[in-house]
């Protein structure tokens, strides 16, 4: 495969991922890091260290607001609910690397 389709491909599909967790706000961050072992603040970091590493200005918060369509804490406000007794343990007993 083409080197720029390949890219092309991957970053349509990164902005797939992106649109689906904006559209399932349902689905919080500790269970994405319980069953994946990952979360939308590790796209976040994710992006902003490739963005580091290319020499591109962006913040931790320009990252997070890609990420997740808004301000975080904003986001946060809206969608972000106390974690339950039984996620806490789930993610204890996980160990991910957040």
């Amino acid at each position: 495969m083409d080197p720029n389709v390949r890219t092309q491909l991957e970053a349509a599909a990164f902005r797939r991922l992106l649109e689906h967790l904006r559209e399932r706000t349902d689905v919080q961050n500790i269970d994405l890091m319980n069953l994946a072992g990952f979360c939308r603040n590790c796209l976040s970091n994710w992006m902003k260290e490739a963005a580091d590493a290319a020499g591109v200005p962006l913040s931790k918060e320009e990252s997070r607001t890609y990420v997740y369509g808004m301000p975080y804490e904003e986001w946060k406000a809206r969608h972000q609910t106390e974690a339950t007794g039984a996620q806490l343990k789930a993610f204890d007993e996980s160990k991910p690397g957040h």
